[in-house]
């Protein structure tokens, strides 16, 4: 998972993606990039780390231009190093930058083909560098001197035809403007806003409408499947579908976690769902467990506090804040590797003892992914006086791996994958576990826009929506997504000789 942004402005624009960039950081806290575009120059600051350790003043001094997009990276699978920060470059044609949000399918095949076919060399493992390569090469097909905007329709055209998978996307064409698009079913978010100002509109793009809030622009809509926005250097912007069967189906783990809760993603307000997400699993718990014995509900911070409160008033149980998190501590679930996410827990949460103490207490998350969090905050819980422990999860069992961008760890490691509810909460350490019904979760996303006919739920049912998703292809990330094999590559940090691979 990761943030991206794209800004046509009549003025330096570093500032604003900066900005935008630190609104976007939980969707990314592993690497950060912007390029900017003056004059037909570019300007490119891009490293590991979080927005401000990346950017210093030195930096932002260099990265002039009205135009310019950034990056904020979260690793999927096999991508660590900081040679596979955003945004990545290529020279021809034109000169074009491009960020990604999302994941390709069918990134192998399309690198065997760029380097075959295309003659595109291709020099990192990163499947955002293939999207970019495949992007280019359409636009050149075109063969015009001046980009027009159904040149750069035609292209995302062509991108549509030949990848597959999830792809939110901004890329800028050095002197001729910004394109954003999505992938036809929608998984990944993307929206656009627009700014009068004195001298004329700007246009902002970015993954989700909170960068587009903070930054004082008017949230004009979601990026529609399929879709693209163009915005050229005159400040004039273009939108076309390029797409043949576009269908809307987001994923709605955006909802149970990425997202922020102001943020509106396919005119859906998270922070409304994730009321809908407390009320729903409220009802559960009163239907499964209708003589429970809960004293309080404590939220683990922060992504469930929305949906705990909601339940605790649903209940009727005291609401208490009984962890305090440790602020300047990054989100375990994106960190690599098992070692650094044990460790970083006692680090992140300290219980206050006398919101525990002699009592039984219902810890609400948002969802367990490994279960190795969950099950280090529940002796957390007992170790602060609590007399029993039990536990609720605003989502499904996680049973199966995300090939759509969000790097969930190898099925083996999914504390839910051929477990039941009992034996999870065994796994976990707690007195009861109850879990939100998959179709109730889908109900609380869908009230916000009953139009979504489908969304990606593949994380807790196998049912992946592009279609294309073989055994073979799960195999293969089980392969490159278990912590063993993380800690190999990241020691090893080998080179990939892309002619022998292709």
């Amino acid at each position: 998972m990761c943030g991206i942004i794209g800004i046509v402005g009549h003025e330096n624009v570093n500032q604003e993606l900066y900005d935008g960039l630190t609104v976007l950081q939980h969707r990314g806290q592993d690497a950060a990039g912007i390029v900017t575009c003056d004059k037909g120059r570019l300007f490119l600051r891009k490293d590991n780390g979080l927005v401000r350790d990346v950017f210093h003043t030195r930096h932002m001094l260099r990265l002039v231009g009205s135009m310019g997009i950034g990056h904020v990276r979260y690793p999927t699978a096999g991508c660590f190093s900081s040679a596979e920060s955003q945004p990545f470059y290529v020279n021809s044609p034109f000169g074009i930058s491009l960020a990604h949000n999302g994941n390709l399918t069918n990134a192998i095949e399309l690198k065997r083909d760029l380097f075959r076919a295309d003659r595109r060399h291709i020099n990192t493992d990163s499947d955002s560098e293939v999207l970019l390569n495949v992007f280019a090469h359409e636009l050149q097909q075109q063969g015009n001197l001046k980009v027009t905007p159904d040149d750069v329709f035609a292209a995302v055209a062509g991108v549509h035809h030949r990848c597959r998978g999830a792809y939110a996307a901004v890329a800028m064409i050095t002197g001729h403007g910004i394109v954003g698009f999505r992938d036809p079913h929608g998984i990944r978010p993307a929206v656009f806003g627009q700014r009068e100002t004195a001298r004329g509109m700007e246009y902002i793009i970015a993954s989700e409408s909170v960068a587009i809030d903070s930054l004082g622009f008017e949230l004009v809509r979601d990026i529609a499947p399929g879709e693209a926005v163009y915005i050229d250097t005159d400040g004039q912007l273009h939108t076309r579908q390029c797409a043949q069967d576009p269908q809307l189906n987001p994923c709605i783990f955006e909802h149970v976690y990425f997202a922020r809760p102001d943020s509106i993603i396919d005119s859906i307000s998270v922070y409304k769902a994730r009321l809908r997400m407390g009320e729903a699993l409220a009802k559960k718990i009163d239907r499964v467990f209708p003589d429970h014995d809960i004293d309080v509900v404590i939220p683990i911070p922060d992504t469930s506090r929305t949906s705990a409160l909601q339940l605790s008033n649903a209940l009727g149980v005291l609401y208490r804040e009984g962890f305090i998190k440790n602020r300047y501590i990054g989100r375990t679930f994106i960190m690599p590797g098992q070692k650094q996410r044990k460790k970083s827990v006692r680090q992140k949460l300290n219980a206050i003892e006398l919101e525990f103490k002699g009592k039984n207490v219902l810890l609400v998350d948002d969802s367990i992914v490994r279960g190795t969090t969950s099950k280090q905050i529940i002796q957390m819980a007992r170790e602060a006086g609590a007399n029993k422990v039990y536990f609720a999860s605003a989502a499904p069992p996680v049973r199966y791996p995300n090939v759509y961008g969000i790097d969930m760890p190898s099925v083996n490691e999914l504390v839910g994958h051929n477990r039941n509810d009992k034996q999870i909460a065994e796994a976990i350490g707690a007195d009861w576990l109850v879990y939100q019904d998959l179709d109730d979760l889908i109900e609380t996303a869908r009230v916000g826009n009953p139009g979504i006919q489908r969304f990606d739920t593949s994380v807790f049912d196998g049912n992946y929506v592009t279609g294309d998703i073989t055994p073979d292809y799960l195999d293969f990330l089980e392969g490159r997504r278990n912590d063993g094999a993380r800690s190999s590559q990241q020691e090893d940090n080998a080179v990939i000789d892309l002619h022998n691979s292709a």
